[in-house]
């Protein structure tokens, strides 16, 4: 039977600062992700719509999901501490400055992207902006650093981090997709179009920011039953490709 062999790191499991520190700004995250799931059941609103209780409940949530979903899956990968610790420490302080500017808008009760009405609403939807490069950026260093060197742990582990991380990138090409198009249509004079504009494309980016998290969560899980690494790894194949399917499914949605 094939053997993983584990860094000391990956061994121990013991979480470094940065990794611990990820996981309790995570969690703060989901907790002001679910706090204003409460306002909006006291306030009331609409639940769509550029001005909404939705947006701090969404990002919050799905923020802290995915830092802590980042900061676990990638003591997988064959990267360097140093680089794992100063990428996992700007992706966890770029994940806090979008959740709290979109916070921040949504308490203003004014949008918090594509909004350019004022000097002070301009700089955080730029900075919201220049955030969502942030993410590109620091992600796909570590997708890059999981398809350059075979990640560890695991049955599945590997094709369900490689799947993630790719799935991901979708995830995030969609989201600066919207961002440009309603950029492009705030410039040109079309704000209320700029805030409709991102609708069609946000089934796509919600289902495909999650698959880094799914995945490896069920190859976790797997690894706990008795089957043997084969079965495992083909349960898990199978998983990535009904994610795949879903994937698609949202894209084809955004262009019908």
């Amino acid at each position: 039977m094939a053997t993983t062999t584990l860094s000391p790191r990956q061994a121990s499991r013991t979480p470094r600062a940065a990794e611990r520190g990820a996981y309790a700004t995570g969690a703060l995250l989901v907790a002001s992700g679910m706090f204003h799931l409460a306002v909006l059941a006291v306030d009331g609103g609409p639940w769509d719509g550029p001005v909404s209780w939705r947006k701090p409940v969404t990002f919050g949530v799905s923020f802290g999901l995915t830092l802590i979903a980042v900061a676990w899956v990638t003591s997988y990968l064959r990267v360097a501490e140093r680089q794992r610790t100063v990428l996992l420490t700007v992706f966890a302080a770029d994940c806090v400055v979008e959740t709290g500017g979109i916070t921040l808008q949504a308490w203003r009760r004014v949008p918090s992207h594509l909004d350019m009405e004022t000097g002070f609403d301009t700089a955080v939807s730029m900075t919201l902006a220049v955030g969502g490069g942030v993410l590109v950026v620091v992600l796909g260093a570590f997708a890059a650093a999981a398809f350059r060197h075979r990640p560890a742990g695991p049955a599945g582990m590997a094709p369900a981090l490689r799947s993630g991380f790719a799935i991901l990138l979708v995830g995030l090409a969609s989201g600066a997709a919207m961002i440009a198009r309603g950029v492009y249509l705030t410039r040109t004079g079309h704000q209320e179009a700029a805030y409709h504009s991102t609708a069609p494309l946000k089934p796509l980016h919600a289902v495909s920011l999650h698959a880094v998290l799914v995945l490896p969560v069920l190859a976790r899980l797997l690894s706990r039953t008795r089957w043997s690494e084969p079965t495992r790894t083909r349960l898990v194949l199978l998983a990535t490709a009904v994610y795949v399917a879903a994937v698609i499914g949202a894209g084809v949605w955004a262009v019908v």
